[in-house]
């Protein structure tokens, strides 16, 4: 019996190889489906938890299923998105594979009220929150 997905966060990308290699890199994150002739499954999906898949769209094809909606600009974030760990290492660590992967660092890790954190955006600027220490969800 296969699991009903709940929840799809879908983001625009430029290019989906750059996109596959660097989830896969920086997060450790593994594509789901089967690859086309470039390697890389159509559509490109990762499954986040049981029932949450992260859906990364070819920008042009973004906008249609957005009704021509225009999207945002490079740099501009409509949401953060979250990697909760358990430990300050596994923030480290997951930072310098964002660094190697091609993924830029904005706020270098630290400790905050919430936890230890850091925020970091993958090749077409989308953010992440890589926090150890604490979750929001109760």
């Amino acid at each position: 019996m296969t699991t009903a997905v709940e929840h799809l966060i879908s983001l625009p990308i430029a290019d989906r190889r750059r996109s596959m290699d660097f989830y896969r890199e920086a997060f450790g994150f593994e594509a789901v489906g089967v690859p086309e002739a470039d390697g890389v499954p159509e559509p490109l999906q990762f499954r986040l938890g049981a029932r949450t898949l992260l859906v990364l769209v070819p920008s042009g094809g973004f906008g249609w299923v957005l009704g021509d909606r225009p999207l945002a600009p490079y740099g501009a974030s409509e949401c953060l998105l979250g990697l909760v760990l358990t430990a300050e290492a596994e923030v480290d660590e997951v930072i310098e594979r964002v660094r190697r992967a091609g993924g830029e660092v904005s706020a270098e890790p630290a400790n905050q009220d919430w936890g230890y954190t850091a925020i970091c955006t993958d090749p077409d600027g989308h953010a992440w929150q890589v926090t150890a220490g604490s979750s929001t969800a109760s």
